[in-house]
């Protein structure tokens, strides 16, 4: 079962109201062994600049004050709710192959904010029709606590630090933004595009590049072709797309699965593509599709597949896939971090 995790970082101060308990309770006791978790912020689940706005200029009494007071107004889609939409999608279908299985996506809601605020956020899953069954509100303290217990398989939010945090703690995790514009995406199939280094894989090849150039990256990858690429921060999450993927091609639907999967990698094929393929395999993954650019921007690629959301551990490229609509999450792991693309850079991995 997927669980899906809301969570509100930033629109309420840290401080924990002494005495007071977070409120977790749930109407059904979630099952980690068989969900995929995915925890999403409330600031990328809906549009929350408003309120955030309020919260920083006028304080959190006068904060809390604006959500009771607009707690009947739904908070506008935001860059993440097509991907939750998506994972719901997909639910149907299972449900429809295997009435009895708890392996779906399952939606929890996880928010640093009391009670006053959680009305108007139920009241805008409800006028959404989201179906997020399970509640968390942690009063003010950290939720990654809370994520792993529930072996959290994925946290997308719009806090950058608490998405290092919890990168931090072995959870797979990205920072999403808001486009300028927004590309329409599919509503029957869900579409989901990995960078390689540093996403899927570890940063080994990408420090080599970064270290000693394009010719040294190139020969080391040569050199190693037969040596399997070390995991990356998200490749749990390909491993758990990819075993709903089955659960479909079980029945028949490999060529009309409601997930589709993607590798979008500045790697070229001729000579550097053939380790990060030869990783996949051996770990038993598969992309339905695999690009590779071979330094060639990335965002008119995404434009075309039209994903539900990108992973890359590069800015440089987050940036250029959302100038073309393209809903990107920057994964902040691995040497690009402290060494960041040069937009005038004449090479690149």
């Amino acid at each position: 079962m997927f669980q899906v995790y809301l969570v509100q970082p930033s629109l309420q101060p840290q401080k924990v109201v002494q005495g007071i308990k977070p409120d977790c309770s749930t109407s059904n006791k979630p099952k980690p062994e068989n969900a995929v978790t995915i925890a999403v912020s409330s600031r990328v689940l809906f549009r929350t600049e408003t309120e955030q706005k309020v919260f920083e200029e006028r304080g959190v009494e006068e904060y809390l004050k604006y959500q009771v007071e607009h707690e009947n107004e739904p908070f506008a889609p935001g860059p993440a709710f097509p991907f939750v939409k998506a994972l719901e999608t997909v639910n149907s279908q299972l449900r429809e192959l295997y009435p009895d299985s708890e392996e779906l996506f399952d939606i929890v809601l996880v928010t640093y904010n009391h009670a006053h605020v959680g009305v108007r956020l139920i009241n805008t899953i409800n006028y959404h029709n989201l179906f997020i069954e399970r509640f968390c509100m942690t009063g003010g303290s950290s939720p990654i606590g809370y994520l792993k217990a529930y072996h959290t398989n994925l946290y997308l939010s719009a806090d950058a630090e608490k998405v290092r945090e919890a990168l931090a703690e072995g959870i797979a995790a990205a920072t999403m933004f808001t486009p300028e514009k927004l590309i329409e995406v599919s509503d029957t199939q869900l579409r989901v595009a990995f960078d390689g280094d540093a996403v899927l894989f570890s940063d080994e090849s990408e420090r080599i590049f970064k270290t000693h150039g394009l010719d040294k990256f190139f020969e080391h990858e040569k050199e190693h072709e037969n040596k399997l690429l070390d995991h990356g921060p998200l490749k749990g999450f390909l491993e758990a797309l990819g075993k709903l993927q089955k659960k479909f091609y079980e029945k028949g639907h490999r060529l009309d699965c409601p997930i589709r999967t993607y590798l979008v990698t500045a790697r070229s094929a001729a000579s550097s593509g053939i380790r990060a393929l030869k990783t996949l395999r051996a770990w038993g993954l598969e992309t339905d599709e695999a690009l590779f650019l071979a330094g060639a921007p990335k965002g008119p690629m995404l434009e075309k597949i039209r994903p539900h959301i990108y992973f890359d551990d590069q800015m440089f490229h987050v940036e250029g896939a959302a100038e073309m609509g393209t809903i990107a999450a920057h994964v902040p792991y691995g040497i690009a971090q402290k060494h960041p693309h040069k937009k005038d850079s004449s090479k690149s991995k």
